[in-house]
């Protein structure tokens, strides 16, 4: 069945106006649903959760039905390995924390120029307390990708983690995640995953990725501002953060600092719901659903992320960076003769949203050459874009 497209956008209340929405690598929109779902729990009255009274018991079920939501949507084994947290980088720092307490000097951790800062910087601020080196796997400048060779010379007995990401936020490479986390494996090292821009363009499976421990955000697809990191119950058993003496012990709660937003959490499920109700015909668990449903919005963006390419790559003013083979429906360029801040100016004029500058990209922007020179131009394609969004962008540029 085809991606039926308008059907899809009539869910969303704020792709009713005239606004063409192309900044959804930093967040995207949110459907009725999910919005709904949010507001019916505030509407229904909320607490704290852990308690005995009816409103209590209500917010350890939504919370519940969150890491399940989570778990059905990446694959993964069990919902109590799923940790919800504020963001990414926030249970990224938690981590990193209670990872470092097992760090010796000597040991040594591989990062990459191709990653989201927040799967850079934690990690290395770590490192340093700790003593351990810092090792650095570099992209291929030309094409954007990020070679797996290269993991053969940096990874050694000493190494402790390997953090990757599932694909670069503003050149969309998916790099390939399994060759780098079967290295790490290899050598005894955990495999650190950031799922936050790969999960809304593709399907996730985290154990065919291979990763120790994938993470991602919810307002990447669709949901409210909630970070999500999956991992085994028992890999997280073994691992002890600092927390408050008096708050839970227990797996995944001790990684849970202070009182969640519950209604956001209830967000959370309504996303993935939705998520699994792109394609009407997909039939079966909610995990098959997301699967074909997934598909399928991933073969939308695929067509018209080919669109917007063969067009700017026959466009001789504008700069596109990355030629990656497999990536995301993202693009980074920029236009000679003007900044990527007057691009976007110029964008914003006819109500065309999209992002400059490094976009948290640092090491990666640095690599490009760009970074103080204003970077470049992040147009970014999600499963509610459609052709007259595309070719408002082509039009414009």
């Amino acid at each position: 069945m085809a991606f039926d497209i308008e059907s899809v956008r009539a869910r969303y209340p704020a792709l009713q106006g005239k606004t063409v929405w192309l900044d959804g690598a930093a967040g995207t929109q949110s459907p009725t649903s999910v919005i709904d779902a949010i507001a019916d729990v505030y509407r229904q009255g909320t607490s704290n959760g852990g308690g005995v009274f009816a409103s209590s018991k209500a917010a350890d079920e939504i919370t519940d039905e969150a890491r399940a939501a989570v778990a059905d949507l990446v694959n993964g084994d069990d919902p109590s390995g799923v940790v919800l947290g504020p963001n990414m980088t926030t249970l990224t720092y938690r981590l990193a924390q209670a990872l470092a307490r097992g760090w010796r000097p000597g040991d040594n951790i591989v990062v990459s120029e191709l990653d989201h800062d927040a799967n850079v910087r934690p990690w290395v601020q770590w490192a340093d307390a700790a003593r351990l080196d810092v090792r650095w796997a570099r992209i291929d400048v030309e094409s954007g990708e990020l070679p797996t060779d290269q993991y053969a010379e940096l990874l050694d007995e000493r190494t402790r983690l390997v953090a990757v990401t599932a694909a670069s936020n503003v050149l969309g490479t998916r790099p390939d995640v399994r060759a780098i986390t079967d290295a790490a494996h290899s050598v005894n090292a955990l495999a650190y995953v950031d799922g936050v821009h790969s999960t809304a363009h593709g399907v996730v499976d985290v154990e065919a990725l291979g990763s120790d421990f994938y993470v991602t955000s919810a307002y990447k697809w669709d949901g409210p501002h909630v970070g999500a990191l999956v991992a085994s119950p028992q890999l997280l058993e073994g691992l002890v953060p600092f927390k408050l003496a008096s708050s839970s012990d227990a797996v995944p709660d001790r990684f849970e600092w202070g009182t969640p937003s519950y209604a956001n959490y209830a967000g959370v499920t309504a996303a993935v719901d939705h998520l699994a109700s792109l394609d009407p015909a997909a039939s079966g668990s909610r995990r098959e659903r997301l699967v074909a449903s997934i598909s399928a919005a991933h073969e939308h963006e695929t067509a018209l992320l080919e669109r917007v390419l063969t067009a700017l790559e026959a466009d001789e003013r504008v700069t596109l960076y990355g030629q990656p083979k497999n990536r995301t429906a993202t693009v980074y360029l920029t236009v000679a003769g003007e900044t990527p801040q007057q691009t976007v100016e110029r964008l914003n004029a006819a109500d065309i949203n999209a992002w400059h500058g490094h976009n948290y990209a640092w090491e990666l922007t640095g690599a490009l050459g760009i970074r103080d020179s204003g970077s470049a131009v992040r147009v970014s394609l999600s499963h509610y874009t459609n052709t007259k969004d595309v070719d408002r962008l082509l039009a414009t540029l």
